[in-house]
């Protein structure tokens, strides 16, 4: 039910990281500042520009800069993750948690869980981002989808129940009612139908679930 959806969201490690580079370099000298800031803007264009060599060798330099840099570890999970070097991603990714406890990270870690097939660890990971940060429903569709490889159809609906509180979006509202069909619950499916087909009567324009903020560069 989520097969789609689901491969659009693991493609957006680009966006899960929730610092924003002017915070990460203002301890530092001017002088060193200024070269950061030319290494983030080479990072950004190697990942723009799918030339992960040259970004991972700026985000390294500005690790050597400041090497508690929260944001450096997350673009450098980014890059290996979408290189599918995932033991490498795991690593920065727990590390920028560390530094940080951004729930960005951890739920960066849920989607290589789960695309490693790994499904224990990634519903233990959106389970603490969601502790973290409660208020998008990315999440918790992400959420429900690993609650489905794991058969556990109740908390499937559960997740989309708090997605659809929060987003009630066509879309959402349509994967809500997949979860009720499979998990045979008949009455609320019935509602459902009606509530989805007064919001197309209506004309309701569909909006993109909103995603964990993007990285500021």
């Amino acid at each position: 039910m989520f097969s789609v959806l689901f491969v659009s969201m693991l493609g957006l490690f680009g966006f899960l990281t929730i610092h924003r580079v002017e915070q990460s370099i203002q301890p530092l000298s001017r002088k060193v500042t200024g070269r950061v800031e030319q290494l983030w803007k080479a990072a950004h264009l190697g990942i723009k520009e799918k030339k992960y060599g040259r970004a991972e060798r700026a985000l390294l330099m500005i690790l050597k800069f400041d090497k508690r840099n929260a944001a450096a570890y997350s673009r450098l999970g980014i890059i290996y993750a979408r290189q599918k070097e995932y033991k490498d991603a795991i690593e920065c990714f727990e590390i920028a948690y560390s530094i940080d406890l951004g729930a960005s990270s951890l739920h960066n870690l849920g989607l290589i869980y789960y695309e490693t097939e790994k499904y224990e660890k990634a519903a233990l990971a959106f389970e603490n981002a969601l502790e973290a940060e409660d208020d998008l429903a990315a999440r918790y569709v992400a959420y429900a989808k690993v609650q489905e490889k794991l058969g556990n159809p109740k908390k499937v609906v559960d997740a989309l129940e708090s997605a659809v509180r929060l987003e009630k979006t066509p879309h959402t509202l349509r994967l809500l009612l997949d979860s009720y069909d499979e998990a045979g619950m008949e009455d609320e499916s019935k509602k459902l139908k009606a509530r989805i087909a007064k919001i197309v009567t209506n004309g309701s324009r569909t909006r993109r679930l909103r995603q964990p903020r993007r990285v500021v560069m």
